[in-house]
């Protein structure tokens, strides 16, 4: 979808200068995105990513196929999370995530109402919703009741196609405002990340940066930059 210019207008680069963590959020952690393709060895490449390092969830996402063959592919690697305390998430589809009693659902611009899912899925399920780089669009799904929003693309990313590309500031901007936790998302990779993490992000959302090579090691650095030890 489209979005127009945020209605709030632009942020005030010095904004970022100027913001400094608040010591009561948590630390910020890894939420690993498949691949689009989780047949075959991946469940076994999942639970070596799972076990390299803390990860905080994972979301399964997959396109083009059925709901029922969905199902068939999301259940092993469920298994992996829920036997890890690892947050299964469920992209795009509410019904899927009924139909698994996923952890959570993360929805698009175009997927599906806050509300509508809470409806659905109950109160203790997490719900993520897309906000590009829009202020706007955050504090709409805040309002609605997600339980974190997603800002990005951040860097350039193969991943999917993006038209939205926020500044970090946006992520200094939401911490200092709302509880609510913000996920960065978007190209991200051991190199690229620390900025993100200064600015405030309290996840990063990470998806061909692990699977793109060794899962393990990718997994292991990026615990190095949010302070986990690969050894948890």
């Amino acid at each position: 979808m489209d979005i127009e210019e945020d209605p709030l207008g632009p942020l005030d680069p010095n904004f970022a200068a100027s913001f400094k963590r608040d010591d009561r959020r948590p630390p910020c952690q890894l939420y690993l995105i498949s691949p689009l393709d989780v047949g075959g060895a991946f469940p076994d490449r999942l639970a070596r990513a799972l076990d390299a390092a803390p990860d905080a969830a994972f979301q399964f996402r997959v396109k083009d196929v059925d709901q029922h063959e969905a199902a068939r592919l999301a259940e092993p690697l469920q298994r992996l999370c829920a036997d890890r305390e690892v947050a299964f998430i469920v992209n795009d589809s509410i019904s899927l995530a009924k139909r698994l009693g996923a952890d959570g659902v993360h929805l698009g611009q175009d997927d599906g109402d806050p509300r509508e899912a809470r409806s659905v899925l109950g109160p203790d399920v997490q719900i993520g919703v897309t906000c590009h780089d829009s202020r706007h669009l955050a504090m709409e799904a805040g309002d609605a009741g997600a339980d974190y929003v997603a800002f990005g693309a951040f860097y350039p990313t193969a991943t999917k196609e993006t038209t939205h590309r926020p500044e970090p500031v946006i992520l200094s901007w939401w911490s200092a405002l709302f509880e609510l936790p913000c996920v960065a998302i978007g190209g991200i990779t051991p190199a690229n990340a620390a900025p993100l993490v200064t600015a405030g992000a309290d996840f990063l959302a990470v998806s061909h940066a692990v699977w793109g090579g060794d899962e393990a090691k990718m997994v292991q650095s990026f615990a190095a930059i949010l302070g986990g030890s690969p050894d948890a």
